[in-house]
């Protein structure tokens, strides 16, 4: 086999591979000779965060507690008559929906029966009155005769002589007799079935030719002068409610509201009355009173009615508190904080919470006049964290 050691060509092909490789490492020792060294900077510059802030007032305020109720009659009774018979007549009114006042007719009974009984005690009453009279003769024959004899009689043999028990047996059957009389006429009157008081009806269970009998439901009265609103409220805000101490003091005025009924726009006006002095069962909430005069607006017919059984929202005015900021309870951030911007940064500060409604937070320190509560909801965040607001130049 030949030797390629002589060969030109192949000595051309490695000198020029030699000088490329040559070149490529000179290139690489150039580039890390010039590469840029990074350089630790003591703090880096931190952005302002845009924030809304509202400023805060210390003033007095009367705080709202927002409770729900069920509407109630404050007047309903079962309709019951106390004699029996035969339904004769019913009032046109006395139907379901019905309005009748005080002492109008409902239902009359068939009286016949008890104009009969009438009759006869009246009859046994002028009779016990003749048989009286008779026995006052007797006695005044016995007394002359006795002064005729001039005996000496003591105790129970004079009284015997001279018929006092008689007398008093007379006179005893006279009283009976008119008291018997005198229950006849009520019993008569009571044949007449009337409205105990201004009444709505909701009910009636009975018709013309209808036989009933003493005690027997007539049908159901509700009373139109004044309706109850049942009302819940957390057992913290009792102490802030202004109860009256008796019906006949002035009591705060409570906005009724039924949201499912009326219009947006609408409201019914009532009194606080009274606290119940026992929990709802379930929720053991406490329960207040509220009075409605009118309930179903039959003296002011631009307002709505109430609805018996309707859940209603009412507004009640509490307590005075003085020396507070209201802050919208959103603005209380957890742990009972709030973010505040002063100096152009972000402090968080403790507040002390005396009282919270349906919508604010009454705080009594941690806030002052003239503070600017930050309003935005911030992503991170950081006490001293600089802050800055709409239109300010960072």
């Amino acid at each position: 086999m030949a030797s390629n050691n002589g060969n030109p060509r192949l000595s051309r092909t490695l000198i020029v591979c030699l000088a490329i490789v040559l070149v490529g490492a000179v290139a690489i020792g150039i580039v890390f000779s010039t590469e840029p060294v990074a350089e630790r900077v003591g703090a880096s510059k931190r952005t302002p965060m845009l924030v809304d802030v509202i400023e805060v007032t210390r003033e007095d305020h009367r705080p709202r507690i927002v409770a729900m109720g069920t509407v109630e009659a404050a007047e309903d009774v079962i309709l019951r008559p106390r004699v029996s018979g035969q339904v004769v007549e019913h009032a046109p009114t006395f139907s379901p929906g019905g309005y009748v006042a005080a002492g109008e007719m409902l239902v009359r009974i068939d009286p016949s029966d008890y104009e009969t009984i009438l009759q006869q005690r009246r009859a046994d009453l002028s009779q016990a009155i003749a048989d009286l009279e008779l026995e006052m003769g007797r006695q005044n024959i016995a007394r002359l005769d006795f002064e005729v004899l001039d005996e000496e009689l003591q105790g129970d043999s004079r009284a015997l002589v001279l018929r006092e028990p008689q007398l008093l047996a007379a006179r005893a059957r006279v009283d009976a007799a008119r008291a018997a009389v005198r229950q006849a006429e009520l019993d008569l009157d009571r044949t007449t079935v009337t409205a105990p008081f201004n009444a709505h009806i909701l009910s009636r269970e009975v018709n013309t030719g209808s036989q009933v009998s003493s005690g027997e439901a007539l049908g159901r009265l509700v009373g139109l002068d004044t309706y109850w609103v049942t009302a819940t409220v957390s057992r913290q805000a009792l102490r802030w409610l202004e109860i009256p101490p008796s019906p006949k003091v002035a009591s705060t005025v409570v906005q009724i509201r039924d949201r499912a009924a009326w219009p947006e726009d609408s409201r019914r006006e009532g009194r606080l009355q009274s606290r119940i002095g026992s929990l709802e069962e379930g929720t053991r909430l406490a329960r207040v009173l509220v009075t409605v005069d009118d309930p179903l607006a039959r003296q002011d017919s631009t307002l709505p009615p109430l609805t018996l059984g309707a859940f209603v929202e009412a507004v009640i005015p509490a307590r005075e508190i003085r020396d507070v900021v209201r802050l919208p309870r959103e603005l209380v951030r957890t742990g009972n904080t709030v973010w505040v911007m002063q100096a152009d940064t972000l402090q968080i500060r403790d507040a002390e919470i005396v009282f919270q409604d349906d919508a604010h937070a009454y705080v009594t320190e941690g806030l002052e006049s003239g503070d600017l509560v930050v309003t935005t909801n911030l992503a991170t965040v950081v006490s001293g964290a600089p802050l800055r607001l709409e239109g300010e130049e960072r």
